[in-house]
């Protein structure tokens, strides 16, 4: 990979940037404009995140309602509390287990390369077109059993749900409001197809993760249809867009380092932590919300019960008090306790799968090619910040290697 000197518009460094001014009015501190509060600084936000008694994932009451989008509540556990989080947590910790995931390696690295299959000869592609959104689609549809054949379907909903096209950065609960009505046919759509695929899979159970999740017990409990479909449409949906978002990032990261990806491609062996320290500087999801559940002191704040807070993950990842030099990429950085994939009983389920698909892209794209730079005669097209850090477009000029 090469740096380009000129042409590429580095839009992910508003992060650098905002993170730097949010934490000038100190490391908590309450939002007028957006009437929250925000917290910035590592050890805040560990607290955060590892107390749901206090902080909640449940904003019932205090946001916009819309009818399709609470279909999917009751199995999204990432909008649940203890006792029924664990429940739910449990019940699919059955099915998708490490074993489950790290068996998934071989047909990865085959997936990969049959991406590459179809760019093979030319000089230059869509780094997300070729590989960094099919790869993980293919991946999980597999997994759940769900035909990839529907693939564009799935890619049209997740551009729907996380393109961020309807909100600004300084969206009110109006805006917010219009944006779920908006997409409501989308996850009405989504939810109608998902239903039947599940009930397909209680009448025709198979090998695959969705028969597992409707034979899962707890207690003597199984899932719900309806419970089932929140997390199917969580791991189909949301559980790609990491991947896709890491495999961009890293790209343009490695880009602006070619030492450090020259270095790369001659031992992959450093690509495990090279790119948790892609994630730890470009969090695709760069803030978590929480709800206060009681009044609670926080970084010398009294802030009240049922306020909104949001743990910026972004500003955490960079906090001068846990990480030397902060603003650099250091491949080989450790201890790197970055809060991209949160912390405490929401840690991100799929963040085994995001970190195996991640190594294994990149392993393939050195074997196929010995360089790799992002175009500079073409646009590189990047999501809206404000609801994910990734790029939308991303062209390729390859050398075979």
């Amino acid at each position: 990979m090469t740096t380009q000197e000129s042409g590429l518009s580095f839009a992910f460094e508003e992060l650098l940037a905002r993170a730097a001014e949010l934490r000038a009015r100190g490391p908590v501190h309450h939002d007028e404009e957006r009437g929250l509060w925000r917290v910035l600084d590592h050890a805040s936000v560990s607290r955060v995140l590892s107390d749901p008694a206090t902080f909640s994932s449940d904003f019932s009451g205090l946001t916009p309602v819309q009818e399709d989008f609470e279909t999917f509540r009751k199995g999204n556990f990432v909008g649940m509390d203890p006792p029924d989080h664990r429940k739910l947590r449990t019940l699919v910790s059955q099915a998708f287990t490490p074993r489950v995931v790290a068996g998934l390696a071989p047909r990865i690295r085959v997936i990969a390369g049959e991406l590459l299959d179809e760019v093979a000869g030319q000089d230059r592609f869509d780094m997300v077109d070729a590989l960094a959104y099919p790869l993980p689609i293919i991946v999980i549809a597999e997994l759940l059993g769900v035909p990839v054949a529907d693939r564009p379907l799935f890619t049209r909903w997740a551009q729907v749900l996380f393109s961020g096209d309807q909100l600004g950065e300084s969206a009110d609960m109006a805006d917010i409001q219009r944006a779920l009505d908006a997409i409501a046919p989308t996850i009405r759509e989504m939810n109608a197809y998902i239903l039947d695929h599940i009930r397909h899979h209680r009448a025709h159970p198979g090998p695959g993760l969705t028969s597992r999740l409707v034979e899962a017990e707890f207690n003597g409990e199984r899932l719900e249809d309806q419970e089932i479909v929140g997390f199917v449409a969580l791991l189909l949906i949301a559980g790609h867009i990491t991947t896709t978002a890491l495999l961009g990032n890293a790209v343009v990261t490695f880009d602006r380092n070619p030492v450090i990806a020259a270095a790369l491609r001659s031992s992959p062996a450093g690509l495990p932590p090279a790119l948790e320290e892609v994630l730890r500087l470009l969090p695709p999801f760069p803030e978590l919300g929480r709800r206060t559940t009681a009044e609670v002191e926080l970084g010398g704040h009294r802030i009240p019960e049922n306020a909104i807070l949001m743990a910026d993950l972004a500003a955490a990842n960079r906090d001068p008090a846990v990480f030397t030099r902060p603003d650099a990429f250091d491949p080989a950085r450790t201890p790197n306790p970055h809060q991209t994939f949160g912390h405490g009983i929401h840690f991100c389920f799929g963040a085994p799968l995001a970190r195996l698909e991640g190594r294994i892209a990149f392993e393939v794209l050195f074997e196929r090619y010995r360089d790799l730079a992002v175009a500079t005669d073409a646009p590189v097209v990047f999501q809206n910040p404000s609801v994910i850090v990734s790029v939308r477009h991303l062209p390729l000029d390859v050398r075979p290697a």
